[in-house]
């Protein structure tokens, strides 16, 4: 993990303001893109938000089914299970 040398305070509401240089690197826009957060032992991991296969965690043609992302591969494997069910 590489060291910006950026120190930030948290404020009374818990919030950590992201640097502008930061958020230029990795494209971030305000008002628009999400962070997923991990935690690592003692580390907090802020992750840019990319909607992601409920099943596979693929990012490829993904589709919204009853606020569920399913891509379209898992898609074709349901189809085919229930084909052959039948």
């Amino acid at each position: 993990m590489k060291s910006t040398g950026i120190i930030r305070q948290v404020d009374k509401m818990g919030r950590v303001v992201i640097p502008k240089e930061i958020r230029a690197q990795l494209n971030i826009k305000n008002d628009e893109d999400s962070f997923e957060i991990f935690l690592e032992g003692d580390k907090v991991i802020l992750q840019k938000y990319h909607p992601t296969c409920f099943f596979c965690d693929s990012l490829t043609d993904v589709i919204t089914y009853n606020d569920y992302l399913i891509c379209k591969e898992c898609v074709e494997k349901m189809h085919s299970m229930l084909d052959s069910a039948e």
